[in-house]
């Protein structure tokens, strides 16, 4: 049984915003941190467990992208959406620094910097949605809309 969660700074921000939200513990493997993985701890399908990936433009911008745990970011989508002639993933050393997030907990709530981000379009097809609560065996339920307001993301078809 996983312990009793505790509230991280994502949860502490969505206080702050008077937004609602449900924290749901699961069991971590270090080696499968997959959000198809995650969906089936919690009890979601892996379409409505939203990942979110650091990545930077050929500006040197870094931006999330927040896509569904069963899909494959699109990059030149993504370069699209956000304006840029490309994007790549931003190397697994870079996340921490700078997101405060280590690869399997990574949230754009309360990031270390306020960088864009973009959704994926279907984040508004369900009625609630689930993402990283900022630690690994935590994640946070809660309504798109919810989601999009506490974030500023932009909504983009993002997948391949």
């Amino acid at each position: 049984m996983p312990p009793k969660p505790t509230k991280t700074n994502a949860a502490r921000l969505l206080d702050s915003l008077g937004i609602a939200y449900e924290l749901r513990a699961y069991e971590v493997d270090p080696n499968d941190l997959t959000a198809i993985s995650v969906a089936h701890k919690i009890g979601l399908p892996p379409e409505q467990v939203f990942k979110t990936l650091l990545t930077h433009t050929s500006d040197k911008e870094h931006i999330f992208a927040v896509i569904p745990g069963d899909s494959e970011l699109d990059l030149k989508k993504l370069a699209a959406a956000a304006g840029a002639r490309n994007a790549e993933l931003a190397a697994l050393k870079e996340v921490e620094p700078l997101t405060g997030y280590i690869r399997g907990g990574v949230t754009v709530l309360a990031a270390k910097k306020p960088f864009r981000a973009f959704a994926d379009e279907t984040i508004e097809l369900f009625d609630i949605l689930s993402i990283s609560a900022g630690q690994r065996g935590l994640q946070l339920l809660m309504k798109p809309a919810d989601y999009l307001r506490a974030t500023n993301a932009e909504l983009a078809d993002l997948t391949k």
